[in-house]
């Protein structure tokens, strides 16, 4: 019989080491126990799943241990910049405040942590509400009662009023700004190194999720934006290739359609070589189409809405739509007339009338047998009320979603045994690699290979997710003037040469293949 062990009233005489053991002996012997139970449930095809999750560990622990190189003296000179943006925005907004409302703006509270004005949200709901009279936004507090709130979304339905859209400007501005100097401030390793943790079981999708390193440094790495890139580079001697999954989502709802419904209407207009111009063709009828695809990507991209083209049309609205979103819910996010989203769904579902079907098929797959397995083989049960149209909505992304995330993470696995490049971050559907950059002719296209490797349908065809890769020294877009050394979609031949060279301890020229 297992010894029941309450850690909390270990022997006084135990030292931290043999409560650590005793700690670390638990972890290992509770899960054990866990997955003894189990392992019993496990089918033939979610067994394939947690054999893809077993083999993902090395490639996903060695990219936790390795991380990437930060350009330290770019991330000063970032920190500084947007330090001085943000006292900019603060003392305008504090004029502002002060001259035209007669409000206080000092900032109160100890010398040591004062309390900023703009962060306080009492005084910005006596401002918005009270000074300035403003209908209050509010939202459901934990015990249930509707309250004011002076949150980002209540600041963006706010900017509709005139008189309050600059105020609201500075504020999410300075909020913006904040949050970057808090990305950049993130403790990075004594190797110049920032590290992240990934978590392979962290979503019900089979998306990896990420957070702070093991050692309480780093942050989570997926969701750092474009801007604030720039800060990460390659290691000295190598090049990063940032390949992306080109519509992955689209195409998994294409192969969805042929699987279920032998209808290839959709899966043509994916690979058609412009997915959206071709939605915007059987959509739009009525249109002067010439049948070539470039001259039909010009009529596409005339105006059709305010500042949207068709084709602007048919991306914002195709995705929501195959998603099961409603007119009034699109028209909230997309700031577009409900009129016009229920005038293009009936375009679009009369072009492809099996994405309804696909639906219905889903809300009887739910009722009847409460799970849905993917083309891929990833099995998920839905435990919400199987009438609930949050939980059918849930069900319809869920396979194309899935279907995005095991694709970028058997491609990553497959680079990751091919063993030529070095494989640093995953990002929902893209992979972060570095290589040698004297060898990029080989490999990145080698890369982009095994990232694109088909899925099998039924009757034989094939579904290819197509990839496309982007080069550079560090992970922020190319600029000719600003940017030298950023990501530049890859053609076969970039002439470029590295300008910045972040100084490195000999750590990161080991990791670097250099000694």
């Amino acid at each position: 019989m297992a010894r029941i062990i309450n850690t909390a009233n270990l022997p006084p005489h135990m030292n931290e080491t043999e409560k650590l053991h005793v700690y670390n002996g638990l972890d290992c012997g509770v899960t054990l126990e866990v997955f003894n139970v189990l392992r019993t449930y496990l089918d033939n095809t979610t067994s394939l799943t947690y054999q893809f999750a077993k083999e993902l560990q090395a490639p996903i622990l060695e990219m936790n241990m390795r991380g990437v190189l930060v350009d330290q003296e770019y991330r000063a000179e970032a920190i500084t910049s947007y330090r001085r943006d943000l006292v900019q925005l603060k003392e305008q907004l504090y004029r502002i405040v002060s001259e035209v409302f007669d409000i206080d703006t000092s900032d109160t509270g100890s010398k040591a942590k004062p309390t900023q004005w703009w962060r306080s949200n009492q005084k910005l709901m006596h401002l918005f509400y009270t000074v300035m009279g403003l209908p209050s936004v509010k939202k459901r507090n934990p015990k249930g009662e509707y309250v004011p709130t002076i949150n980002r979304e209540a600041l963006e339905k706010l900017k509709v009023y005139t008189h309050a859209e600059p105020l609201i400007n500075h504020l999410l501005a300075m909020r913006d700004a904040g949050k970057k100097i808090g990305v950049l401030e993130t403790a990075i390793d004594p190797d110049s190194r920032i590290r992240t943790s990934y978590n392979i079981a962290g979503t019900d999708t089979g998306r990896l999720s990420s957070r702070m390193s093991d050692f309480g440094t780093g942050t989570n790495l997926q969701n750092i934006e474009q801007r604030l890139r720039r800060i990460f580079v390659s290691d000295p001697n190598y090049k990063f290739a940032n390949i992306d999954l080109s519509q992955a989502d689209a195409r998994g709802v294409a192969g969805i359609l042929w699987n279920q419904f032998s209808d290839e209407s959709y899966l043509n207009a994916c690979e058609s070589g412009d997915l959206h111009t071709t939605v915007c063709r059987l959509a739009w009828t009525e249109l002067p189409w010439t049948g070539d695809i470039k001259k039909d990507r010009e009529i596409a991209d005339q105006p059709a809405y305010r500042h949207l083209s068709y084709r602007d049309l048919a991306k914002r609205l195709g995705h929501g739509t195959n998603y099961m979103g409603q007119p009034a819910t699109m028209a909230k996010h997309t700031k577009l007339e409900r009129q016009l989203i229920e005038e293009f769904q009936r375009r679009y579902f009369s072009a492809f009338p099996n994405i309804r079907k696909w639906h219905d098929w889903v809300r009887t797959k739910v009722w009847t047998e409460g799970y849905i397995t993917t083309l891929l083989g990833r099995k998920r049960w839905f435990f919400g009320r199987r009438d609930d149209d949050a939980t059918i909505r849930a069900a319809v992304a869920y396979e194309p979603q899935s279907v995005t995330a095991d694709a970028i993470d058997r491609g990553l696995l497959a680079v990751w045994r091919d063993g030529r490049c070095q494989v640093l971050l995953q990002v929902h559907d893209s992979i972060l690699l570095q290589y040698p950059q004297h060898l990029e002719s080989t490999l990145v296209p080698h890369a982009i290979s095994l990232i694109e490797a088909p899925i099998e349908l039924n009757g034989g065809r094939k579904l290819i997710i197509p990839a496309e890769a982007m080069c550079g020294w560090n992970w922020s877009y190319h600029h000719p003037e600003s940017n030298p050394d950023g990501l530049k979609k890859y053609a076969g031949n970039d002439t470029r040469r590295r300008t910045r060279q972040p100084k490195a301890n000999q750590l990161d020229y080991i990791l670097s293949g250099v000694y």
